[in-house]
């Protein structure tokens, strides 16, 4: 099977797209009355917080001014008050604002992972598996900081910025309108950070996708790099695709830390500016001390809101770049699920119909394809190489769709099948056996229904083992069905991963069975104990079998020769060998070749 080379991630220029925006904020909608409840309290505390300047206010013009002492303490109880005020709600908003940002990072990576699980296998087959990794771990996490502190953030410090525009135009119109020229500044400011940090957000994301993947990619075939001793090239190879994730992080840092002096800048012009101002008219006896003294409070709180409106503008265009990739996952079509299944047991019967099927357009790997297997026969799929062999059992399990013609299963196109419950009535054993990290126990679960009791579920557990040969290693272990199996059964051998294989696909009962190539690199022993169990699972079940070593499959009720994409034989083994055809000559070469070494 060709994989399509996966296509490079787009990095197109724009603005912030609204439409994500609202998909992000869409995940706060199911604890929308926990995100009012900490609006409001950032309202009170932005209040409470900003009230300080103007007791200041009071405290010089109708206190220190004239010299009078008398309600001074009032003024400074009113003070603390506030500030115990704003203890108590900054630690409810922090709880709050934290709990539903954890809430919703839930619900993302749970509705990712759902996603995934239902997406078909072409979009697996060009895409890379780091690269799925990184969208599922690291722009996953930089939504984490939006959700727990950016949306917030950018909510509070606009209150706040209001809060002291509405005190200072409270004390004095003039110098609230002299504020407000900085406003523009800052926008622009804003504007021009984000226009020229967005492009860069997006390329650092794509980037360490990429970075991600080669590195998953090394990780996954170390055994194959330190035995060609590759290291340096595949050293090189990372390191060219961490620089250019660097270089792009750094461009984006360059921006962002020009921001800062600017606003600094502003923020001393204005400081400047509000004291050559206000001390004139002071002088003038147009203002009061106090209203001064709280000015100069407020333009120093004035910049810090803005400054951090910035930072947390940063965050967003963290979370936008990642979003894109997100929901490039979540809007990618979900394979087809078909209809209800039917609630009678599947008979087992199965038929390839004229069937044309390419990975990519035009290049065919099955050229009209048609044999039917009657309920409770045997198929055995023969070729060379890249005949299509494996095609047709994706093809059956609907892994696929075929571009021309159908496969049916008990006379229903699996197209119209629920795709879930077809599967679950196919039992596949594979050359490659999958583990999953967890305990032997578990691994042969893998199928069975979540309803029965845990006695019930681990009596299913061990009369599969039973059947499957699988008990007579389990017994020896020290844990038994308890002991633990490490990634991808790394610390079973290969004979006993495809026995746990048989054992998983028996518990779960199939009605149609598919070996590929189920006793490959075994030993002898072991394949004695795999045959016994295949005969096993194949007592009274449709089967389909795949097998380089045609000694495997004489009692076939049927055996298919593959060639290039077509059905060019078919019938018993001893009538193919008679027709001296393409099997006759597979069975001399593989016969030969078993006498040579003994």
């Amino acid at each position: 099977m060709a994989t399509p080379v996966p296509p490079d991630e787009a990095t197109a220029t724009g603005r912030i797209d609204l439409g994500l925006l609202r998909r992000l904020l869409s995940y706060l909608m199911p604890y929308a009355g926990w995100f009012a409840l900490t609006l409001v309290f950032i309202l009170i505390s932005s209040l409470a917080r900003e009230a300080g300047p103007y007791l200041t206010k009071i405290a010089v013009d109708d206190h220190m001014v004239p010299g009078r002492a008398e309600g001074l303490g009032w003024i400074l109880a009113a003070f603390i008050g506030l500030l115990v005020v704003q203890f108590v709600l900054g630690y409810v908003q922090g709880w709050t604002t934290n709990m539903i940002g954890q809430w919703a990072m839930r619900d993302v990576r749970l509705q990712i992972f759902q996603h995934l699980q239902r997406l078909p296998l072409n979009y697996f087959d060009r895409t890379p598996v780091g690269r799925l990794m990184a969208r599922n771990i690291s722009d996953v996490d930089a939504l984490n900081e939006l959700y727990t502190d950016g949306i917030v953030s950018l909510f509070s410090e606009s209150v706040t910025v209001l809060s002291i525009l509405g005190f200072i135009f409270y004390m004095d119109v003039h110098l609230g309108l002299l504020t407000c020229i900085c406003l523009p500044i800052s926008f622009a400011t804003t504007s021009w950070l984000q226009r020229r940090t967005y492009q860069a957000y997006r390329e650092a994301r794509t980037l360490f996708a990429r970075f991600a993947a080669s590195l998953q990619e090394s990780i996954s075939g170390i055994d194959v790099v330190q035995l060609y001793g590759c290291e340096a090239r595949r050293a090189d190879a990372m390191n060219d695709s961490s620089d250019r994730y660097l270089n792009a992080r750094l461009t984006s840092s360059i921006y962002h830390c020009a921001y800062f002096p600017m606003m600094e800048l502003s923020g001393g012009l204005l400081l400047a500016l509000v004291l050559w101002s206000g001390t004139g008219r002071v002088l003038e006896q147009q203002m009061e001390w106090g209203v001064l003294v709280a000015m100069m409070q407020y333009v120093h709180r004035f910049f810090m809101p803005m400054r951090n409106i910035a930072e947390r503008f940063n965050t967003l265009q963290i979370a936008m770049a990642s979003s894109e990739r997100i929901f490039e996952i979540l809007d990618s079509e979900p394979e087809p699920t078909g209809h209800e299944a039917p609630e009678t047991q599947l008979q087992g019967s199965i038929e390839f119909r004229d069937v044309w099927f390419a990975y990519e357009d035009d290049e065919w790997v099955l050229r009209d394809v048609s044999f039917r297997v009657e309920p409770g026969q045997s198929l055995a799929l023969v070729g060379a190489t890249g005949a299509g062999k494996s095609t047709v059992i994706g093809l059956l399990c609907r892994f696929y769709d075929a571009q021309q013609g159908a496969v049916l299963v008990d006379g229903v196109d699996v197209r119209e099948w629920d795709v879930r419950d077809l599967r679950r009535r196919i039992g596949l054993v594979q050359q490659d056996v999958f583990l999953f990290a967890g305990s032997i126990g578990s691994n042969i679960a893998l199928g069975l229904e979540d309803g029965p009791d845990p006695e019930t579920r681990a009596a299913a557990i061990k009369d599969a083992a039973q059947h499957a040969n699988a008990d007579r290693f389990i017994d020896r272990l020290p844990r038994g069905y308890d002991e633990p199996v490490g990634e991808r059964g790394a610390s079973l051998s290969t004979g006993q991963r495809q026995l746990l294989s048989f054992a998983r696909v028996l518990a779960a009962q199939p009605e149609i069975l598919i070996l590929d190539e189920a006793t490959a690199s075994v030993d002898t022993e072991t394949e004695t104990w795999i045959q016994e169990a295949v005969a096993r699972l194949m007592k009274e079940r449709t089967s389909v079998v795949i097998a380089h070593r045609l000694s495997t499959i004489r009692s076939a009720d049927k055996i298919l020769v593959l060639h290039r994409g077509q059905v060019r034989e078919q019938g018993k083994h001893e009538q193919l060998l008679a027709e001296k055809g393409i099997y006759a000559r597979l069975h001399g070469l593989q016969y030969a070749s078993t006498e040579a070494e003994t």
